[in-house]
């Protein structure tokens, strides 16, 4: 499964970008309990930290990797990539584009693959309709953050 959604929000770039931090994480990222630095670079790129998900009962722990990033006035973009629970190959990617002082551009892109059996299966058993659903909802949490932010 593949995707690339675009939202324009209502709040500066710089206020969006925060949210990004993996500190933030829990704003945007609700069932992300706790990220771990493991290896922090100066430019990011290459920085692992261990990321721990809740569902329900069950935690996961696994490595994130930041494969890209850029950090200017006018644009920021960040892409990372994980395997969750040994079924799942995620690869995300959230760009920022200034449209103005007060709005940004948000792009949201990513892949999830299966990378076994089980993770195929699930994927092609799984509804589009619902992994439509889980990437409006977290961009929908990203401009409900930014714009409590931008004052």
């Amino acid at each position: 499964m593949k995707w690339k959604e675009e939202r324009q929000i209502d709040a500066p770039i710089e206020v969006v970008w925060a949210l990004f931090e993996e500190e933030q994480a829990a704003r945007i990222m609700p069932k992300v309990i706790e990220n771990r630095w493991i290896v922090k670079k100066t430019d990011m790129r290459g920085s692992t930290y261990n990321q721990t998900y809740q569902e329900g009962k069950r935690k996961e722990t696994y490595v994130v990797e930041i494969t890209e990033f850029e950090d200017t006035a006018n644009r920021k973009h960040k892409h990372i990539q994980f395997q969750l629970a040994r079924t799942f190959e995620m690869k995300l990617a959230f760009t920022l584009e200034k449209a103005s002082e007060h709005k940004t551009k948000f792009i949201y892109s990513g892949s999830n693959r299966g990378i076994n059996f089980v993770g195929r299966a699930m994927l092609k058993l799984g509804s589009r309709k619902n992994g439509n659903q889980v990437i409006h909802d977290f961009m929908d949490r990203v401009e409900k953050e930014a714009t409590q932010d931008r004052t």
